[in-house]
């Protein structure tokens, strides 16, 4: 199977399929139904800000991270050897087509301490105040309910402990003088553009995490669109501390 073969599976189900469901959990599936085995060769050219995020987060010697909307586990594999540190891992997701992946993940790294729970982020009661790490890597714009996902996971962190987010997103039209400023078309191109796959870029996001959180590192920056040469993503990296 070559890439492109599969670029263009998962270019058919953004373009042309429909996404189709009453509940939250049912249209993620149709979304992702069709493309999840084909996900992460896609989205490592579009999720700019994994990497970068992964790599620069401390995982404590026999601490617990919880992932929330892990997709396909795919961070748990970017964490390498550093993750094994850790003796708890929770791959949180609601989708069942891509927890299926991370699942055949886990049994393929064969990493100990590490418990898939398919879960809504913003109900699951895990590990209060005991988490050392908890993150969101391009989770939180397909939250509907995001206000209360980022309080579940600060509710479950540690005082002290790190939360770390990476996404798409667009400035406030009157962003603070310490933040990136994006243009009117930006703002508005892009949640519109996201939004036919029920990815709901907001201004509110950063804004919002720094207000809960001591900013340990942001970056805000642009990442290319796969077969879109001319065009760049708003999207950030913030580390926080509770």
């Amino acid at each position: 199977m070559t890439r492109l073969t599969a670029d263009l599976r998962v270019l058919k189900q953004l373009v042309l399929s429909p996404t189709r469901g009453n509940t939250h959990q049912e249209r993620l599936d149709s979304f992702y139904g069709n493309q999840a085995d084909d996900y992460d060769g896609f989205r490592e050219r579009l999720l700019h800000g994994r990497r970068e995020l992964i790599d620069s987060l401390a995982f404590p010697a026999g601490g617990c991270w919880v992932d929330l909307g892990c997709g396909t586990g795919h961070n748990l594999e970017l964490a390498g050897t550093r993750g094994t540190a850790l003796s708890q891992v929770h791959l949180v997701d609601l989708s069942k087509t891509l927890l299926s992946v991370a699942k055949r993940r886990v049994q393929r790294l064969k990493r100990p301490g590490v418990t898939t729970h398919l879960a809504d982020a913003t109900t699951l009661r895990l590990l209060v105040g005991q988490a050392d790490l908890v993150t969101f890597s391009y989770s939180l714009t397909m939250i509907p309910d995001w206000f209360s996902a980022i309080e579940n996971a600060l509710s479950m962190l540690k005082p002290g402990g790190t939360i770390g987010v990476t996404d798409f997103y667009v400035s406030r039209k009157h962003a603070c003088d310490s933040m990136r400023q994006h243009g009117w078309a930006r703002r508005t191109f892009w949640p519109l553009w996201f939004a036919s796959d029920n990815v709901f870029l907001s201004s509110d996001h950063l804004p919002m995490l720094m207000r809960r959180c001591q900013t340990k590192y942001l970056r805000e920056a642009c990442g290319h669109v796969p077969y879109l040469p001319l065009v760049r993503a708003p999207y950030y990296v913030w580390i926080g501390r509770k």
